[in-house]
């Protein structure tokens, strides 16, 4: 398997790739969406997946990231500056906010992350002077490469899709260094870890912030794609969504949030053709997926390739040990 995963791994990106192909400008910007929410729940899935800690302020740091860029960009600064600065301010308030909110834990953390979502709600709807308050930003550039430009659906699909790989490929690089098997091993038994000289809270704080960091990304996509941010488009509502995606597609795998938020994004326009009863199916669907696998699409997939895999058969002679 190990030696097919280039192989899987390039078939993945040229689907990406032909995906808009010969499609509107819906469906291009329904994949957009999808790539985006992809990145804030690989953020969420390294906080709660690897780290085990329940986080609701994901699509906050959304929020904060689309807000930081698009006021930015606006004042003439471009995206590939803007867009790090929002990132780094979300690394800094999630610091700020995992240091107290992570003296509690599990449900408790998420009481406290679900308070600070709606903190950040009511300031971005209240803070009329910076955020326009209820009818929001305006006019929010799309980043213009010198002689490429992202003005039309498509090339700003292949920016989305550049930045896409490029936040998969350092989630990669983190999941696999010692910080995240130090995340592993804080999920399966923290106090085995601080055994074997592991800073949980620091383990634990810095996988909150850099979780914080993608969802500020995330959100510095989602400004120039739809050129205008309206505080209820970072409601809590869309915490939930995005944890949905983390808890659908397989919390702790690799590829679940991506799974996740195809289910979530992509999944109801593909059954709109059932029109009025596309959201009980898709609300059937997650329901029995939950009941019958709640480690999510991948785990699912984990047990069927189990049913079909050859049993191990153990050596006969061996059954009553050694005999002389």
């Amino acid at each position: 398997m190990r030696r097919l995963a280039p192989l899987l791994i390039l078939a993945g990106i040229a689907a990406l790739v032909l995906a808009p192909l010969g499609q509107g400008n819906y469906i291009t910007y329904t994949l957009c969406s999808w790539l985006i929410f992809s990145i804030a729940a690989m953020g969420l899935n390294l906080t709660l997946g690897y780290a085990g800690q329940v986080s609701l302020a994901q699509a906050s740091f959304m929020g904060i990231g689309a807000y930081a860029t698009a006021l930015l960009t606006m004042a003439g600064v471009h995206w590939l500056l803007a867009a790090p600065l929002a990132m780094l301010l979300c690394f800094v308030i999630g610091l700020a906010l995992g240091y107290p909110a992570l003296r509690v834990q599990h449900h408790f953390l998420a009481f406290v992350t679900l308070a600070f979502n709606t903190l950040v709600f009511l300031v971005l709807r209240n803070e009329e002077w910076l955020t326009g308050g209820s009818l929001g930003l305006v006019g929010i550039p799309r980043p213009d490469f010198w002689l490429v430009s992202t003005m039309k659906q498509l090339p700003f699909y292949y920016f989305t899709l550049v930045c896409f790989l490029a936040s998969a490929g350092a989630m990669y690089w983190i999941v696999r260094s010692p910080w995240g098997r130090a995340f592993r091993a804080l999920r399966e038994n923290p106090v085995r870890a601080e055994s074997l000289g592991l800073k949980i809270r620091r383990q634990t704080l810095l996988a909150f912030a850099i979780g914080s960091a993608f969802g500020g990304g995330a959100g510095a996509i989602v400004a120039p794609l739809v050129q205008f941010i309206e505080p209820g488009s970072f409601a809590l509502v869309h915490s939930f969504k995005i944890l949905l995606m983390v808890i659908v597609g397989g919390s702790g795998y690799f590829l679940g949030p991506v799974l996740g938020a195809a289910v979530v994004v992509l999944l109801p326009e593909l059954l709109r053709g059932f029109q009025d009863y596309y959201l009980i199916l898709y609300a059937s669907f997650v329901i029995v997926l939950m009941i019958y696998s709640p480690t999510g699409l991948i785990g699912l997939g984990a047990k069927l390739a189990a049913k079909f895999k050859p049993a191990r058969e153990e050596r006969r002679d061996l059954q009553q040990g050694a005999q002389l």
